[in-house]
């Protein structure tokens, strides 16, 4: 895969993830119980901010550290809320099929990890 490709996929797995975060926030803003809270914090905030300062990141082609701290946060949340809600300990939101979205946010964040140490190794080979 090139680089260039690899590039523009992070993009659209982050925008993704912005719509699918920036609806649950729209959506806690106006009812207050869309998404699980620690500490008052409701956690589909930090995953929003989650995604966008990685697409900041990304699209100014600086910062991994900021990248990985984000993506790695949000990784750690989605990863334990996943599993929370497979034990049937949390609830997740979910989607309109049903689907707990901590479920996407794993893959997505999976994802985008996976594909900026792959982009970044075959931008140094270069």
């Amino acid at each position: 895969m090139s680089t260039k490709i690899t590039y523009y996929l992070i993009v659209v797995l982050l925008i993704i993830g912005l719509y699918g975060a920036g609806t649950l926030v729209i959506d806690e803003l106006a009812t207050g119980d869309s998404c699980p809270k620690i500490l008052y914090i409701p956690m589909c905030i930090v995953v929003l901010v989650c995604f966008l300062v990685p697409l900041v990141a990304h699209l100014l082609k600086k910062w991994n550290v900021l990248y990985f701290l984000f993506a790695g946060l949000a990784f750690g949340i989605a990863f334990i809320a996943s599993i929370m809600q497979y034990l049937g300990e949390a609830e997740c939101p979910k989607t309109e099929s049903g689907t707990p979205m901590c479920y996407y946010s794993l893959v997505l964040f999976s994802s985008i990890i996976g594909l900026r140490i792959f982009y970044l190794k075959s931008k140094n080979d270069h």
